[in-house]
């Protein structure tokens, strides 16, 4: 069921507990409400009672919206606070150790920064990839941006889901559906828009018109 929500997802979100300043339910609410498919949890240096404490809302109005709920980074919490899977990152644990960890009815993703890493993501047991930052961004802090071609190349290799992330807003979104990336992660599009419902279906509709024609 949850690996069939990833197939059919156009629109992750991405985000820690106060997006833009605000309580994370400001946010998150109507972004669900208006197409956001996936939802990840990102709070790198928070202490584990504030990530608890996020999880809780985030886990609440994902259930209701029927959307996959992902924490980033902490597989030792998934149980604790009902998250849906772990996303991680070429630097941290093995999805191996992951999946001993979470068990087999829990998602695992992966963030890949360049062509040999897609490849050797869909070798790997994971459910899905991130392919990115496509685009500069201030989230991926001394990560240079790679760019279109690692999009295009899992475009056409990919056997597996996966999204392009980084930078990617109203903008940049057609040239990377251009370059053949059926889903999109964004994370400031949405969590510091003056107007979270508005954006998501501001995106939404490319999205969804890209895959209608």
């Amino acid at each position: 069921m949850l690996v069939r929500k990833l197939e059919d997802a156009r629109l992750y979100l991405v985000c820690g507990a106060d997006p833009g300043g605000r309580p994370l339910a400001d946010v998150l609410a109507p972004a669900l409400e208006n197409g956001v498919d996936v939802f990840q949890l990102r709070m790198k240096d928070a202490r584990e009672v504030e990530i608890m404490a996020a999880a809780d809302v985030a886990r609440e109005l994902c259930r209701d919206a029927g959307v996959p709920f992902i924490l980033n980074d902490r597989p030792d919490l998934v149980d604790e606070v009902g998250a849906d899977g772990v996303h991680g990152g070429q630097d941290d644990q093995s999805p191996v150790s992951t999946r001993g960890e979470i068990g087999d009815d829990c998602l695992i993703g992966l963030s890949t920064h360049s062509v040999a890493q897609i490849d050797r993501a869909q070798e790997l047991e994971i459910d899905y990839f991130a392919v990115g930052p496509v685009y500069s961004t201030p989230t991926k802090e001394g990560r240079a941006p790679i760019g279109l071609e690692p999009v295009r190349h899992a475009a056409r290799t990919a056997r597996m889901p996966w999204f392009a992330i980084g930078g990617i807003d109203s903008d940049t979104l057609p040239e990377v559906l251009d370059a053949g990336a059926p889903r999109i992660v964004v994370v400031r599009a949405i969590a510091e828009a003056r107007d979270p419902g508005a954006a998501t279906r501001q995106l939404r509709e490319v999205l969804d018109g890209a895959a209608q024609s």
